[in-house]
């Protein structure tokens, strides 16, 4: 189930929880981020790799790459046996912003996107279905947990793709993590 934890900058300890769709749509949307529940459910194969998650949802793709004039797509696929998740993880847990809006849609499981802005930190869990947009500049992590188990297809109008400006800020290990 989705989650949208809402915590002052100074602690883990959360403000505000909600856990209603509609809820957390509302609080995201004030900050411009755009929260959305589509449609996941197309099976995938164990050993899906990148161009068979992109084919399965290529009518949805190719909508948001016309809406938003996205260049590039690809897919992020952990597993709990991959052999770069402590790496990546690492490298997302960094605070972060990019100069391109983010979208990620969860197309299998789940991982928890934290927000940070106007002095607060909004932790949000994607489930599968979900579709999250970030604006540009937003500064934020992400945290897949040490034993990732999710499927994203990410979106990009910088045709390099995954481009991130870390701020150097150790914010995100002062904040629960997606275990």
């Amino acid at each position: 189930m989705s989650e949208l934890r809402v915590h002052t900058e100074d602690g883990p300890v959360p403000e505000a929880v909600f856990h209603d769709f509609a809820d957390i749509r509302r609080e995201l949307g004030a900050l411009g981020v755009n929260f959305e529940r589509w449609q996941a459910d197309r099976l995938l194969a164990q050993d899906a790799t990148p161009d068979d998650v992109i084919a399965a949802y290529r009518s949805d793709i190719d909508r948001l790459m016309a809406d938003y004039g996205f260049g590039a797509v690809d897919v992020l696929r952990m597993t709990p046996d991959h052999p770069d998740r402590e790496a990546l993880r690492a490298k997302f847990l960094n605070e972060h912003t990019h100069t391109e809006f983010e979208v990620r849609f969860f197309v299998e499981g789940s991982g928890l996107f934290y927000l940070h802005t106007n002095g607060r930190v909004y932790a949000v869990i994607c489930e599968q279905g979900d579709l999250i947009s970030v604006p540009d500049g937003t500064t934020h992590w992400f945290d897949m947990g040490p034993r990732p188990h999710f499927t994203a297809i990410r979106l990009f109008t910088n045709p390099e793709g995954w481009v991130a400006n870390f701020t150097g800020s150790d914010i995100a290990s002062r904040f629960p993590r997606f275990e």
